[in-house]
């Protein structure tokens, strides 16, 4: 032992020297303490299951490459809601302006969160369930939660998959089958089908022909046969892909990565129709739409923004923390968080530009639609006297009219006959007003765009591709959510793999039902809008606060200085610590008041009126609505009183001192200073070991000592200390 040590000195001289357990145990040869006279555990040593242990951190999988890693995670986070929330965001809260509160608030909540899940996931490599375990177990409820919110969403987000599945194989003929309405036969005179024809020939596909929905979600109807089987090439293609686990769903995470980046960019770099026929026109529609700075004022904007910045990162679902947990602790996360975070973020404006070229294409094809049959009217008119040739404006040429002569000779009819203008019927046909109609969810991808391509040259081809490039996005975003459930519960009860992603995928299959009944689209509007928001909410919330104020945020930066090699920025010291928990807490806040504020409804679709009606949740929907939140949420209190009230033992009062393989791990959370001292002095400190942790005062990032250098937590209450390239924590 080094002369200059602590026990040296205690040795030669008659003074008090107080030796704490990490002085001590820097000086000594790595032993196995189950196998030596430190065991003070008193538990007995099992050959078999501690070579297990060390076997399990070692043989954890890995990605195969950074590459491979950072396309899964933009994979996981590039979903549909880039496709089909951003862009009707954008249209709604002002268009380029709104990308000032969106940017805003990716900076100071995003970011800063997102790095924190890769950070901890990393740190720790463990599922959710053990991450915060780990940091505090009273606040292990965490991880049972993300994985009770990613088992519902993952519940009606593969249904989307299934729709997205069934309108790819019928993209395969020409015509589109949704490009007209049916002829049915009464008797014998042939008419078109009634609802199709007071609504559109995409609509009536896709409420009539795919879902075949009920007028209700009180109404079942039974299943639809039809979206069974979809759901179930979904299931089946999501469990092939998770049951080699990240071998082989990194891989096809890796496709979809770059799938991803490709079929974003794919109608911009193709010519498509929609980039090409208006490109001067509506397609820049929102590059040259007057951005509307006041906009920035209204708080429902900042609202929505940080709810669509919430879910565009994945926070708080697990999958962050499950795919970083596979990573080498020396990885550099800072990199990776700023890297996925902006790919993500130019990837919505991306999609927002195509979307807006596509829809730009389709008010262009339905003004002049609108244009025609309005002057077929005023032909009419004419020909029978109610007009007179003199309100036509001479240089008009009915045969090749455009907008703008229309729009002319409209004013100046609504001007002359302002008494009996309505009788007329006529239409304004304003490209504005097309543009203007917000559209949104399952309502642009399958109404709005389906329409949009049956105009396109080679019209099968892009709807192939268009839905294509959704099943890559929903298949990526699914495996994501999936690894939330899956990894936290492996880790954590030893499952065999492959029977516990059979068994999830089929109980999922079963209860997923539920969506393809006849009413089954309204449950998935249910569970869209609050099955996930609050509790979500809640669950990074409390994240934030375990890392940032029960374990301290200078002791996690102090962690990630060492495990990245350099200190991240202070700017994460003071958002972790105060901006985000606030920021978090009025979004919080927010969304409760907006559920009061806003009764419960959906929109159905009333098949006698061919029109969608806003419709109120019964009594019954109300209760499940309210079961999901409350069921979502459980884990958070029932964990803790069950650990605050040691109604579960979680191992405070398990004292022990390991070595293992040159890694050195130190429980010793119950001892307070004066009993450490003691127990390196061979005195007996107390009958029994208090059983409340002792947190110890933290020097600040820019200590010297060597016991802070290697500070991390244990695997209770975050107060040991671990030099170690695995974290070992007893989950």
């Amino acid at each position: 032992m080094p002369k200059n040590s602590k026990v040296t000195q205690r040795e030669h001289s008659s003074e008090h020297v107080t030796e704490s357990v990490a002085d001590l145990l820097a000086h000594e040869e790595p032993v196995d303490y189950k196998r030596s006279v430190l065991n003070v555990t008193g538990e007995t040593w099992n050959k078999q299951k501690d070579g297990e242990e060390d076997l399990e951190a070692e043989n954890r999988p890995a990605w195969n490459s950074k590459l491979q890693y950072i396309l899964a995670q933009i994979g996981y986070s590039v979903g549909l809601g880039n496709v089909w929330r951003f862009p009707y965001l954008c249209q709604k809260n002002g268009g380029g302006a709104y990308l000032v509160p969106y940017l805003v608030l990716l900076i100071i909540i995003g970011l800063p969160l997102f790095f924190l899940e890769l950070a901890v996931g990393q740190r720790i490599r463990r599922g959710s369930i053990g991450v915060w375990n780990y940091i505090c177990p009273r606040l292990g409820g965490i991880g049972y939660a993300s994985c009770l919110v990613c088992f519902f969403v993952g519940l009606y987000y593969n249904v989307i998959i299934g729709w997205s599945i069934f309108y790819f194989f019928k993209s395969f003929q020409y015509p589109l089958p949704w490009s007209e309405c049916p002829i049915v036969k009464n008797g014998s005179v042939a008419v078109v089908e009634t609802e199709c024809e007071r609504s559109s020939a995409t609509t009536y596909f896709w409420y009539r022909e795919t879902l075949d929905i009920s007028n209700s979600i009180s109404e079942s109807g039974g299943l639809n046969w039809k979206m069974t089987l979809c759901l179930l090439v979904a299931w089946s293609l999501v469990g092939l892909a998770m049951i080699k686990g990240i071998q082989s769903s990194g891989k096809v995470e890796h496709a979809h990565g770059c799938s991803r980046i490709s079929t974003a960019a794919f109608p911009c770099s193709s010519g498509s129709p929609g980039m090409s026929c208006g490109a001067t026109k509506p397609p820049n529609f929102f590059l040259c739409l007057p951005s509307k700075l006041d906009k920035m004022l209204d708080p429902q904007v900042w609202r929505e923004a940080a709810t669509q910045v919430f879910f565009a990162l994945g926070l708080g679902f697990g999958g962050v923390i499950a795919f970083s947990s596979y990573n080498k602790q020396d990885n550099n996360c800072h990199f990776d968080a700023t890297l996925v975070s902006f790919i993500n973020f130019f990837t919505s404006v991306l999609a927002t530009l195509v979307v807006f070229a596509v829809l730009g294409f389709k008010a262009n094809i339905m003004n002049e639609k609108c244009v025609v049959e309005n002057a077929e009217k005023i032909l009419g008119y004419l020909n029978t006297n109610v007009l007179s040739h003199d309100l036509i404006p001479p240089h008009v040429n009915f045969s090749h009219l455009t907008a703008k002569d229309y729009n002319e000779m409209y004013r100046v009819i609504m001007t002359v006959k302002e008494g009996h203008f309505k009788e007329l019927g006529l239409d304004a046909c304003l490209l504005e007003d097309e543009l203007n109609k917000s559209v949104q969810g399952t309502g642009l991808a399958f109404i709005a765009f389906t329409e949009a391509m049956t105009h396109f040259p080679a019209s099968p081809f892009w709807s192939v591709m268009f839905f294509l490039m959704l099943i890559n996005l929903g298949l990526g975003s699914m495996i994501g959510t999936m690894s939330g459930i899956t990894t936290p519960i492996i880790d954590t009860f030893k499952v065999r793999k492959e029977v516990f992603t059979v068994g999830c995928c089929i109980f999922a299959f079963v209860v997923g039902l539920i969506f393809v009944q006849r009413s089954g689209n309204y449950f998935v509007t249910m569970f869209d809008d609050y099955s996930a928001t609050l509790p979500l909410t809640v669950v990074v919330i409390l994240e934030n606060i375990a890392v940032a104020w029960i374990y301290g945020t200078k002791k996690f930066m102090q962690e990630l200085t060492e495990m990245l090699g350099f200190r991240p920025y202070q700017f994460y010291y003071y958002t972790w610590k105060y901006v985000s928990p606030i920021c978090m807490a009025v979004l919080m806040t927010a969304s409760i008041i907006q559920l009061g504020v806003n009764p419960p409804g959906y929109s159905a679709w009333i098949r006698e009126e061919a029109a969608e009606k806003f419709l109120f949740y019964p009594t019954w929907a109300m209760a499940i609505l309210i079961s999901l939140i409350i069921l979502a949420s459980l884990p958070l209190p029932l964990v803790f009183i069950l650990r605050q009230f040691h109604l579960v033992s979680d191992g405070s009062n398990a004292l022990s001192v390991t070595y293992k393989k040159g890694r050195m791990m130190k429980d010793i959370s119950n001892l307070e200073d004066n009993d450490e001292t003691r127990f390196i002095l061979s005195k007996v400190p107390s009958e029994t070991p208090s059983p409340m942790p002792t947190h110890r005062s933290y020097l600040g990032p820019g200590s010297n000592s060597p016991m802070e250098m290697s500070n991390a937590p244990n695997g209770r209450y975050g107060s040991g200390y671990l030099l170690a390239s695995t974290p070992e924590s007893e989950l």
